[in-house]
């Protein structure tokens, strides 16, 4: 599946640097974006989305790193091959596909291994899949989780 975010850079003024190439867009296997754990959210504690938590519609995967979840969502398409994902564009040394949560795979400018929690002084240990092996790790079984993180 492919996801392609709202490009407003009225609205958004983020949207007016270069850093990536806009619109923001990110995809998933379909056997992930159909995992109970995959969210398509339009609220968050009861409310409405806001706009700074992605409105209109924001997806949430868990098991992987935070820009994974694209926010503003508005545009999903069914793909055959892997979709071209926004930060694998930009860096492609640096930012695979899959893009999941593995502590055994350092970045290439820092280790993966440690992480600060919000609210937390001290680093703890990088859970597999940001803690959610036993729910997602079947989803990779038989891969190369050193290639594809």
């Amino acid at each position: 599946m492919a996801f392609q975010t709202l490009h407003d850079p009225k609205q958004m003024p983020g949207q007016r640097r270069d850093v990536l190439r806009w619109p923001y867009v990110d995809g998933l296997r379909m056997d992930e974006a159909m995992h109970p754990l995959t969210i398509l959210s339009v609220g968050l504690y009861g409310k409405t989305l806001l706009n700074q938590n992605g409105a209109p519609i924001r997806l949430v995967v868990p098991w992987k790193y935070g820009f994974k979840s694209i926010k503003s969502v508005v545009r999903i398409r069914f793909v055959e091959q892997e979709p071209p994902t926004s930060w694998n564009l930009a860096a492609p040394q640096e930012y695979g596909f899959y893009s999941n949560v593995n502590p055994d795979v350092d970045h290439p400018r820092w280790s993966q291994a440690k992480e600060r929690r919000i609210g937390e002084f001290l680093k703890r240990k990088t859970l597999m899949f940001n803690g959610y092996a036993d729910q997602v790790g079947s989803l990779y079984a038989g891969m190369d989780l050193r290639k594809y993180y």
